[in-house]
């Protein structure tokens, strides 16, 4: 099962979660899809730097990763210019990124037309916290970071304690650990042909 030329982005802030980046950017890819990585300059990284430091995971890992080649298995875009009509899915990883990504204006309002336009919308984590700020989680089967449950709940949403939940073209994971559950949903997403019509509200 593959999702050969379906076109993910991934878009983080100052310290998302250094494997969740790092591993949908792998496994995606490996599963055939265009992955294009977009750092936005959303807060800042104390532990990295200055406030006009690269973009840099909780751990230290750039945005684009620098020990890998652009153009072999990501792209990068400016948030700018990413345009919703060439993407399938909107990929938010978690860490202390959705945090800073949830006061942006622009990625608030693009992850709720990108919902409405029926493209996949995933966050893993604390990444759900973009979710809840675009409010797409209302009726909605969900998952997450054990402390980002109570958020959930008051956005409307029905939160399960399980690696992965999908519910229409809004999909949700817990944690790290479910990283491998997390993708595989994303793919089987693809493969199900599942989004081709508007999100349902």
């Amino acid at each position: 099962m593959t999702i050969e030329d379906k076109n993910v982005a991934i878009i983080v802030a100052h310290e998302f979660e250094d494997i969740e980046m790092e591993y949908c950017l792998l496994q995606l890819d490996h599963e055939g899809a265009n992955v294009t990585l977009v750092p936005v300059e959303a807060g800042f990284n104390a532990r990295h730097g200055s406030a006009d430091a690269p973009i840099k995971g909780r751990f230290g890992t750039p945005c684009p990763p620098i020990v890998m080649q652009e153009g072999v298995r990501y792209s990068v875009s400016e948030f700018e210019d990413l345009d919703l009509d060439e993407l399938d899915c909107v990929l938010y990883p978690g860490g202390f990124s959705p945090d800073h990504l949830r006061v942006v204006p622009e990625v608030v309002e693009f992850t709720k037309e990108a919902y409405e336009a029926g493209k996949l919308v995933a966050a893993i984590c604390h990444g759900p916290e973009v979710l809840i700020e675009a409010d797409i989680v209302n009726g909605k089967d969900v998952t997450a970071w054990e402390s980002v449950k109570t958020a959930l709940r008051n956005a409307g949403g029905e939160y399960h304690d399980v690696p992965y939940v999908k519910d229409g073209n809004v999909l949700t994971g817990r944690c790290p650990d479910d990283l491998p559950d997390f993708c595989a949903g994303i793919v089987e997403a693809f493969a199900a042909e599942e989004l081709q019509q508007p999100a349902d509200d």
